[in-house]
């Protein structure tokens, strides 16, 4: 069944526009009050980004969770792993995080976490949506639900990143540039780097509520390349505004994504005897990595864009690392979820195993020239059913052979028709792709 409120990865969007207004974020929580208060007694914690709406909405929940009956922990600035690693550790019913991830300031959202530290189950989803749309009611006076504040959650979750990769493993001598995208990482990954060892140099770590990703942070590398040239780092780490993502750049101020840190974090599985099942990708991973597993006897599978997605294959296929390009990093062998600071610290391991440089992990890997272009669109194309288009892409497949590939999508979000080509030169993938984007919107219009 189709759900009402709830997306990919919760709910999102324009801070006053329905449903992301305070009334009704007072209505979820209650929602999410009811259907946790069934379970019998415990609470659920709220963690946030550095927002200016996550004061509103932070208030809005708790008022609604106690209206239900259920207890609030309050955690303040937080990043969305931390807020699914204390929800696990913590035993609390549920985690919620008040973050729209790598938006902008004026974005905002809600994600949820189970028991587990996972994402929650669709059935749980429906059921906080029939009493989102249910009058609400509070229990009596005595059963109120209270809030308190956890004054230690950063020091947890720190010690917890920091057991992610063996104590002997020193990075003194190790300088990085940390750039926070001045969001709930701010007060975490300084000092995570700097307490296993390294010299640190952080960016992008002073948030005043709007200028969370701006211009900065795992969406906008660039201003990370140059300070990592300016201090003549060994590399730096850029994360999004909830942690959740992670960009690196690598001594010689070169950008390297998602596609690249998961093939340099297989490879050391793999080599340390430690990879389970196929590494999980999605339909936009790069073709680079694919033929660099699949020379390292790793196979590649594909899902939906979405880290949720992704982990729903992990599970289907028994594997034990996935992600995105853009930086969604899922390591289950240590943690329940996508982790930037977990992400980069196995990086970080990888490079003191091998005694090798950020730029020469990465050259395992060789990524293939790959052109995206989104044509707009005024109403839902299906374009499986259109031949004209069917006919373009097996033109473009023949010529690229096995050293291409082409992917045509609707965007789940926007009013977007997605062309993408990749292939081995990049003056054909930009003929391609312009090709078939100029095909398409033929099609559309006519």
């Amino acid at each position: 069944m189709a759900k009402k409120y709830f997306g990919t990865d919760g709910i999102r969007g324009k801070v006053g526009d329905y449903p992301i207004t305070a009334d009704f974020m007072l209505k979820l929580g209650w929602a999410t009050g009811r259907v946790f208060a069934k379970e019998g007694s415990g609470f659920v914690i709220v963690g946030k980004d550095t927002r200016i709406s996550g004061y509103m909405f932070e208030s809005a929940l708790e008022a609604g969770l106690s209206a239900a009956g259920v207890d609030t922990r309050m955690l303040g600035p937080m990043p969305t792993p931390g807020v699914a690693y204390l929800t696990r550790t913590l035993r609390a019913k549920a985690g919620i995080v008040i973050s729209a991830s790598h938006n902008p300031y004026y974005d905002n959202g809600i994600k949820f976490f189970s028991v587990n530290g996972t994402k929650l189950p669709d059935d749980l989803e429906h059921q906080i949506e029939q009493y989102i749309d249910a009058p609400m009611t509070t229990v009596e006076s005595a059963k109120l639900g209270k809030a308190k504040r956890i004054g230690d959650a950063a020091g947890r979750y720190i010690e917890f990143c920091k057991s992610t990769v063996p104590p002997h493993l020193d990075f003194k001598g190790m300088r990085i540039v940390i750039d926070c995208a001045n969001g709930a990482t701010y007060h975490i990954a300084p000092h995570v780097f700097s307490e296993v060892g390294a010299e640190v140099v952080t960016i992008g770590a002073d948030p005043d509520g709007l200028n969370i990703n701006d211009e900065c942070g795992a969406t906008s590398p660039e201003a990370l390349a140059a300070k990592v040239w300016e201090y003549r780092a060994d590399l730096g780490i850029a994360l999004d505004g909830d942690g959740d993502r992670i960009i690196m750049v690598d001594h010689k101020g070169e950008i390297v994504d998602g596609d690249e840190l998961i093939y340099i974090i297989a490879k050391s599985r793999l080599e340390e005897g430690k990879l389970h099942g196929p590494v999980v990708g999605t339909l936009m991973t790069n073709l680079g990595m694919e033929h660099g597993l699949k020379a390292l006897g790793v196979q590649l599978f594909r899902a939906n864009v979405g880290d949720r997605y992704v982990m729903e294959l992990l599970a289907e296929k028994k594997g034990m690392l996935g992600g995105e390009g853009s930086g969604h990093i899922i390591c289950l062998d240590k943690t329940t979820t996508g982790d930037g600071i977990v992400s980069a610290l196995q990086v970080l391991a990888e490079m003191q195993r091998t005694g090798k440089s950020l730029h020469e992990l990465k050259s395992g890997m060789k990524k293939y020239p790959q052109v995206l272009i989104n044509i707009r669109t005024e109403i839902k194309v299906k374009l499986d059913e259109i031949e004209s288009i069917k006919k373009a892409v097996e033109a473009v497949e023949k010529k690229l052979g096995d050293k291409g590939r082409v992917l045509l999508r609707s965007s789940g979000t926007e009013p977007l028709v997605r062309v993408m080509v990749e292939g081995v030169n990049e003056d054909d993938v930009n003929k391609y792709a312009n090709q078939l984007a100029n095909d398409v919107r033929t099609a559309i219009v006519s």
